[in-house]
C-alpha cells in the first residue's frame, strides 16, 4: 500500500490522486497520466475505495433533478464547497 503523502514507485502519490480525482473519473485525463493514475489504484486500497466513494457519489448525484433539492440544502451545500475550497 502506498504511504499517503509520500512518494510511490507507481507514478502518483496519494495526495495527487485526491487532487486530480474529479479529472479521472470524469474521463478528462490524457491516456497516459490515466495509465499511471490506475497503477497508483492497484497498489493502494485506501486511493481505490476513495475512487470508488467518488464514482458511487458521482452516479447518486447525477440521479437527483435539481427540482428534488430543497432550496436550504442548496445553500448548505453551496457554503460547504466554498469553504472547502478556500481551506
Amino acid at each position: 500500500m502506498a504511504e499517503p503523502l509520500g512518494e510511490h514507485e507507481h507514478g502518483y502519490t496519494c495526495r495527487e490522486v485526491v487532487d486530480l480525482a474529479a479529472e479521472y473519473v470524469e474521463g478528462a485525463m490524457p491516456p497516459h497520466e490515466a495509465t499511471l493514475f490506475e497503477m497508483h489504484l492497484n497498489f493502494c486500497d485506501g486511493c481505490f475505495t476513495f475512487i470508488d466513494q467518488i464514482r458511487e457519489t458521482s452516479s447518486i448525484a447525477g440521479r437527483l433533478a435539481e427540482e428534488e433539492v430543497p432550496e436550504e440544502t442548496k445553500a448548505k451545500l453551496l457554503d460547504a464547497f466554498r469553504d472547502w475550497k478556500r481551506g
